[in-house]
């Protein structure tokens, strides 16, 4: 990297996930026969900042593990793929950790318990503060309590650092926090819990809409990640539909993940925010014809090489 290149921080969780595939996802009350078990290396401020080193980017991980043996894995982990770990400390407890189903089809539901990610205070955030104030872009999510999130964004705001709110698991958050947002990057799901209305899947509220509702609450860029659908940007005057890049998906875990790190790198590496929608959603696509979470985040070869062989017309016109 380039001397002096301002690293990306992330704040966030740091989990064990516990993976079980199987033929559809259960609905309430039923048994089914899972067909194989993995345990992967996750939490979505553990596969944001892998995300980001796989692309060869400088990352800085805040987070917290426990003292047991998942704890122990999660820190080698993040250090072999070359996060920072400065901002991670062990403390006596549990790890986090999540339970994943994942369907045949790709399509998973996840249950997250936060251990030691419920520990990430205002008051933590203050001892790695020079982490922060060295970051070109910092990257946040909702595993970690609300309340440091809130703190977090006043803190980058005062900074005069932008900062981009993965905002999930989806919950009330108050006004004050977003607008100190630079990008809010809901999936499709989030983006109707937050714009108060349909999923904006199939007959509920088009992409537009749904994105000038989230707009119009503080933040001051919208993209929306739709999955197969693509994603929907708006900002700065801008609100263009981006087409998806046709994959055949294995595993949708943490594909959102991979698109936030992979978004992060491009706009620091001097991409417009349409190209850095574009190298996310490449990054994203990689990510879901592989198993895993961190184990599924692309290089930057990789991306790129992708990239070059999606044909985009030259002519489309925003949506």
């Amino acid at each position: 990297m380039p001397t002096g290149q301002k690293p990306i921080v992330v704040v966030g969780s740091v989990n064990l996930d516990f993976v079980t595939t199987a033929d559809h996802i259960p609905v309430a009350g039923e048994t089914i026969r899972g067909n194989q078990f993995q345990m992967h290396p996750g939490g979505k401020g553990g596969n944001q900042a892998v995300a980001v080193a796989r692309l060869g980017y400088p990352v800085e991980m805040i987070g917290k593990i426990g003292s047991d043996l998942p704890g122990e894995r999660l820190r080698m982990n993040l250090q072999a793929a070359g996060v920072g770990l400065a901002g991670v400390e062990q403390i006596e407890g549990a790890s986090g950790t999540a339970v994943i189903v994942v369907a045949r089809n790709g399509e998973n539901c996840i249950v997250v318990t936060p251990g030691a990610n419920a520990h990430i205070s205002p008051g933590y955030i203050d001892r790695h503060m020079d982490l922060i104030r060295k970051a070109g872009l910092v990257l946040a999510q909702l595993e970690i309590p609300i309340e440091t999130v809130q703190y977090l964004a006043e803190v980058c705001f005062q900074e005069n650092i932008p900062l981009i709110l993965d905002p999930a698991p989806a919950q009330n958050l108050p006004s004050s926090l977003l607008r100190r947002v630079r990008w809010f990057t809901p999936n499709e799901t989030e983006a109707a819990f937050y714009a108060g209305g349909e999923s904006i899947c199939g007959s509920g509220a088009p992409p537009g809409v749904t994105a000038r509702l989230l707009l119009a609450q503080g933040s001051t860029g919208i993209l929306l990640k739709m999955g197969s659908r693509g994603a929907y940007l708006a900002a700065d005057g801008i609100e263009e539909q981006l087409d998806a890049i046709p994959v055949t998906a294995i595993d949708t875990t943490a594909a959102g993940d991979a698109f936030n790190g992979a978004f992060a790198v491009g706009l620091l590496l001097g991409k417009t925010v349409r190209e850095s929608a574009r190298f996310a959603m490449a990054a994203a696509a990689l990510s879901v014809t592989r198993s895993g979470a961190q184990p599924s985040m692309p290089t930057r070869t990789e991306v790129e090489q992708m990239l070059a062989k999606t044909v985009v017309d030259p002519d489309r016109q925003p949506e």
